[in-house]
């Protein structure tokens, strides 16, 4: 069990902090001791959340580039360099077929999830590299490495993100910064609510998902190790 404060004097930003596992994350970094800038759209939660953890918000849409790049270019300017934790947990989900999903749902699915964490990485990435430390969070996905019908946008999108991260890992060897990728089962998330899927019997039940909680904790472990001790992939399931 990690130690309360383990993460004090430290900085994060989490992305999708307004819900979900995004939100469980800010929480519980927070509660490690951790000062956590909250990044998501939606104004008001985000606000609250960033006020309830004692920390500070970020209100964007990780789709609009220049938006996003100008809000983190202000934290890292508030902060001195970028921050010591990056949790990329934003992300969008839907179920359909490869020949029924829609052009527009694809390229969301693509944008939030696999251009958002590039893009987030792709700003803070070079003060780290100059600084010699920190971590990337990539929240990656069981269907980023195994083929479920219906999850045409999604699988390719977390598939992308299981890529990219590899290509990631390659080129911070030896820099000093640290890289994971952290794959959960299904994880039972406001994400779910349209589909019901204690209803289908395709679907798993929610309560045989993981919890946030479950992916939080995950991502504070890695979080709090050494900084000599670094996790590449961490594949994480409800017994």
């Amino acid at each position: 069990m990690t130690e309360a404060g383990a993460l004090a004097g430290r900085t994060a930003l989490v992305t999708g902090a307004s819900r979900g596992i995004g939100r469980c994350v800010a929480e519980t970094l927070a509660d490690a001791g951790a000062r956590v800038w909250c990044l998501a759209r939606s104004d008001r939660v985000v606000r609250a959340l960033a006020a309830e953890v004692g920390g500070e918000a970020l209100v964007v849409d990780l789709t609009d580039d220049a938006a996003t790049w100008e809000a983190l270019d202000g934290m890292m300017d508030a902060l001195g360099g970028a921050p010591d934790v990056v949790v990329n947990a934003a992300g969008v989900f839907g179920l359909a077929s490869c020949a029924t999903e829609s052009v527009v749902d694809f390229d969301r699915a693509v944008s939030v999830n696999l251009r958002g964490p590039f893009l987030v990485n792709r700003v803070v990435l070079p003060a780290m590299l100059t600084r010699r430390s920190g971590l990337i969070v990539n929240v990656g996905s069981v269907s980023g490495r195994r083929a479920f019908r219906g999850n045409a946008a999604y699988s390719a999108s977390k598939f992308g993100l299981r890529g990219y991260h590899e290509v990631l890992l390659e080129e911070l060897r030896g820099t000093g910064v640290r890289a994971t990728l952290i794959e959960p089962s299904a994880t039972d998330t406001p994400l779910w609510d349209a589909l019901d899927p204690d209803a289908r019997p395709d679907l798993p039940d929610r309560r045989d998902m993981l919890r946030p909680t479950d992916v939080a904790e995950a991502i504070l472990f890695v979080a709090t190790r050494a900084e000599d001790v670094r996790v590449p992939l961490l594949q994480i399931q409800r017994a």
